[in-house]
């Protein structure tokens, strides 16, 4: 693949696979391709040749033009305005990431409660833009204040709530469809 076609394959190649139920071995057996090559396009840190992307897409019962239809472009410029509504998953909850990108990052505003226990595959920061929350997090308690930041590696067990009214929190994460951390 060119450079003019700088795209990140890895994301759709991993999308298809997982979608057929199938193991990076079970890939890299139809495809004749190996396991960490494999998973090097799937992290985006090898870009496939066309004959080996006619392989993957053979091996996922696709076609190379399949799945570079379905790519991430790599060179993303894009403004997200505060009124976009589109982006709003439920009132006080609005994405400030557009797309399907390695990076995830979330508005929180008012008295939010994230509800039961999280755990997420890579690490993630939360910032207290406006009031305050608290986090629970490996059995203690963090209480947050504006201009506050709280980092949790991937696998850390945790729940948060905003203690104050008019609460703004940021969530900033690396996606989970990552593979960003060693299991």
């Amino acid at each position: 693949m060119g450079d003019k076609e700088a795209l990140r394959v890895g994301s759709a190649v991993r999308r298809r696979r997982r979608a057929l139920d199938l193991t990076l071995a079970a890939v890299a057996g139809r495809s004749g391709l190996s396991v960490p090559f494999l998973s090097q396009i799937e992290n985006e840190r090898a870009r496939p040749s066309m004959r080996s992307l006619h392989r993957v897409a053979d091996a996922l019962e696709t076609t190379a033009a399949e799945l570079l239809a379905a790519a991430d472009s790599c060179r993303v410029v894009d403004v997200v305005r505060a009124d976009d509504a589109a982006l709003a998953a439920r009132p006080g909850v609005r994405h400030l990431v557009r797309g399907h990108h390695q990076l995830h990052a979330v508005e929180f505003t008012g008295e939010q409660d994230a509800g039961g226990e999280h755990q997420h595959r890579n690490d993630e920061l939360m910032y207290v833009v406006d009031g305050g929350a608290e986090v629970e997090a490996e059995g203690r308690a963090h209480r947050l204040e504006k201009g506050d930041t709280l980092f949790l590696s991937g696998g850390v067990l945790h729940r948060w709530r905003a203690t104050r009214p008019g609460t703004r929190l940021i969530v900033v994460a690396v996606a989970d469809h990552i593979e960003a951390v060693a299991p």
